[in-house]
């Protein structure tokens, strides 16, 4: 009768609704965030440097400055030289690298479906290098687009130009 007498007045019952929380799914779930926000961190390394885009490379001898302007000491020559299509659409890797190149000045995106050449160097001055270490540079037409520094040590990282 009471709740009859509510409704007539334009008022509406109270009601309560419990849920059950399952404090082992909420943190399993923020132990997964976490652990991705680490991966993320290591993936990117430690960025503090930001490349100059699109730095003018036509030659050997500019595309080995570039890398000693960071303070690498490489080889003279590349390891590698190829041509490479950067992707079109995105992928988890293709992602993960190119927020890799934005973190460092760089985007990948504009240059979807597009053949660049990639410039492989061996690094001589890597800190506590026990395998090797490599520098990649991806150029399109004599211009530096993005690249990184391959630590091949089970375990290492790939990071930007900067010099750790």
């Amino acid at each position: 009768h009471r709740l009859e007498h509510d409704f007539k007045q334009g008022g509406f019952p109270m009601m309560f609704m419990t849920a059950k929380v399952d404090l082992k799914k909420i943190l399993i779930t923020l132990g997964i965030i976490a652990a991705l926000i680490a991966a993320g961190i290591w993936l990117l390394g430690d960025e503090g440097d930001v490349a100059t885009a699109g730095a003018e490379v036509s030659t050997n001898d500019a595309r080995v400055k570039f890398l000693q302007d960071f303070g690498w000491q490489v080889a003279a020559s590349p390891v590698e030289s190829s041509q490479v299509k950067i992707p079109k659409g995105t992928s988890e890797v293709f992602d993960r690298y190119n927020q890799l190149q934005k973190s460092q000045g760089y985007d990948l995106g504009p240059y979807a479906g597009k053949n660049v050449m990639r410039f492989v160097y061996k690094i001589t001055n890597y800190p506590g290098a026990t395998e090797p270490v490599y520098a990649t540079l991806l150029v399109h037409k004599n211009q530096i687009i993005g690249g990184d520094i391959t630590d091949t040590t089970p375990g290492g990282k790939i990071t930007g130009f900067s010099k750790p």
